[in-house]
């Protein structure tokens, strides 16, 4: 298993792999977006693929700074392992890899936000030594 920099001739599989975390559609802007946010510093758009070249799964980071803490934070924005990749070793794989993202640039805790239904992904974020934090809000605009 080899992780790299996402590339935009991965625009499809990531589509892919949004529409089995439930957002469709996104092929009428994913290509756009991949490039903007690869051109930014503060991004950080990687993919796990096998050892014949096919992603398996792509992680989004992105490190925030913090003006009252010492730290700054890094958030996983999206993450998803193919379906028929899970439970294989490869989310904590990439989990591993933003760790060490993290790290690198000086951020003391990762962040993750996890809709409530995906029971799945909170057991892999427990085993993986992330703990609850109580009250997020949104304002949808």
């Amino acid at each position: 298993m080899n992780i790299r920099k996402m590339k935009e001739k991965d625009t499809e599989v990531v589509v892919s792999l949004l529409d089995q975390l439930g957002y469709a559609g996104t092929e009428l802007f994913i290509e756009q977006k991949i490039k903007k946010l690869l051109n930014d510093a503060d991004e950080y758009l990687a993919v796990a693929e096998d050892d014949a070249g096919k992603v398996m799964a792509f992680i989004s980071i992105h490190i925030i700074p913090q003006i009252a803490l010492q730290g700054d934070f890094a958030r996983i924005s999206y993450f998803s392992v193919h379906k028929n990749n899970r439970s294989a070793g490869i989310g904590k794989y990439l989990e591993e890899y933003c760790e060490k993202t993290a790290r690198e640039r000086n951020c003391d805790r990762i962040e993750v936000h996890c809709n409530f239904t995906r029971e799945k992904a909170h057991q892999f974020y427990y085993r993986q030594g992330y703990s609850e934090s109580p009250k997020y809000l949104i304002k949808k605009l």
